[in-house]
């Protein structure tokens, strides 16, 4: 099977987003059998423990994953030359989800039963991650996930160290509209966090005086983007709205160049490019477009420059971070401290000490929202250099509670 999602998996996902919410809007636990005693297929008795990364390592999704799985094993390295977690050394176990969801349903069972890790971090796509979710649920184990995601989402398994949407996408609207680029069009990668991102955008458009003009998709992988671009040229849009993701950006951005559109004629604000993407798609198709994220490269403090120094030497000095790379990093820093908060590395007595968690972070201060298991987090916009690094253009002056719901938002209640 390809790394390219079927269209009946997309409607699986989607009918998954829904269900997902209904039964874990107030905390339900879901995901089968919870008669298993909480964690009790992770192996703890050594000196050294498991810890799963689970990421795509192969495919259409490897242009943004192989980064986050090389700043998670920088992690775990560092916890391990710092002591490791309660006396024991952590062991990466690495799973390749091949950019195909139902392989990383199969590697995150495995992590689990085979390996027996006592937690796992990665997935990147909302589709991964609604694949191995029931997984992590039935089987009453962590899973980290370091990605911005479309919200409307809770487990009792899984916290979200990347942006819920009122941490991205809500201030990069907000952005915008401040700027007076009101007319969007709205293009995007063909599978649940792109689609369920711009139902969230056209709500908040229909409440806050802007509109909507188009909106298009592309399967994960396409390179065939001259009838979107063309649509976007034509449509009077003010700015395009991108949920695009992996590779299929590379194609996106040569073809709009070659349209003659510009980040001055025509700026696109991108949630899934970061300084890793840039790299690969050049600097020449990106100058000057838009990013939204909570971290870049660029950001002042000694926590950050320790950060930096730290990946360039262990993978080459002309390596860029990115806001993925830092939330999968930080995760791990956070799962260590809860674990030493409770004295266990058990899962309940794990997730029972997270709330309050903090962490002096490269982005900044965050903090674990124990309620949600999302984090608190900064917003930042960014434009996008001549050097390939993003250069933070506006932020949100602090933290931002994490409301995966969108409960503090009028505008939002119908979603």
């Amino acid at each position: 099977m390809s790394g390219l999602i079927t269209r009946r998996g997309l409607l699986t996902g989607i009918s998954a987003l829904g269900a997902g919410a209904a039964l874990t809007a107030c905390g339900a636990k879901t995901g089968g059998d919870t008669s298993k005693a909480a964690g009790a297929q992770a192996d703890t008795s050594g000196d050294t423990v498991k810890v799963g990364l689970l990421n795509s390592l192969s495919g259409t999704m490897a242009i943004s994953e192989v980064t986050v799985h090389n700043a998670l094993l920088l992690a775990v390295k560092e916890i391990n030359a710092a002591g490791g977690v309660l006396g024991k050394k952590l062991r990466p176990v690495s799973q390749d989800g091949a950019s195909d969801w139902p392989t990383f349903a199969e590697k995150a069972q495995a992590l689990i039963t085979d390996s027996k890790v006592v937690a796992t971090f990665g997935c990147w796509t909302s589709a991964s991650r609604k694949a191995v979710k029931p997984v992590f649920e039935r089987n009453r184990s962590l899973l980290f996930y370091p990605v911005q995601y479309e919200g409307l989402e809770q487990s009792p398994y899984i916290f979200y160290s990347g942006a819920t949407t009122n941490q991205q996408i809500v201030p990069a609207l907000d952005y915008l509209k401040k700027q007076g680029l009101t007319r969007l069009y709205l293009v995007g990668s063909d599978y649940v966090f792109p689609r369920t991102a711009n139902r969230i955008i056209k709500t908040y458009a229909k409440a806050n005086g802007m509109e909507v003009l188009g909106e298009d998709y592309a399967p994960l992988g396409s390179t065939e983007f001259a009838t979107i671009v063309n649509k976007v040229k034509g449509a009077g849009a003010d700015a395009v709205f991108n949920t695009l993701n992996g590779d299929s950006n590379v194609a996106f951005f040569k073809e709009y160049k070659s349209a003659g559109l510009t980040a001055k004629k025509l700026p696109v604000l991108s949630v899934s490019i970061a300084e890793e993407e840039v790299k690969s798609i050049g600097t020449q198709y990106l100058e000057g477009q838009l990013t939204a994220w909570n971290y870049y490269q660029t950001a002042p403090g000694a926590a950050n420059e320790k950060f930096v120094a730290a990946y360039r030497a262990a993978y080459g000095k002309d390596k860029p971070t990115s806001d993925p790379m830092e939330a999968a990093y930080i995760s791990v820093h956070l799962w260590k401290a809860m674990v030493e908060k409770a004295g266990s590395f058990d899962v309940e007595k794990v997730k029972a000490a997270s709330d309050g968690i903090e962490f002096d972070a490269p982005e900044g201060k965050v903090t674990v929202d124990g309620a949600t298991q999302h984090v608190h987090k900064t917003a930042r916009i960014g434009r996008i250099t001549a050097s390939g690094l993003i250069e933070e253009v506006w932020n949100s002056g602090g933290p931002i509670k994490p409301d995966p719901y969108l409960k503090g938002y009028d505008w939002a209640a119908d979603l």
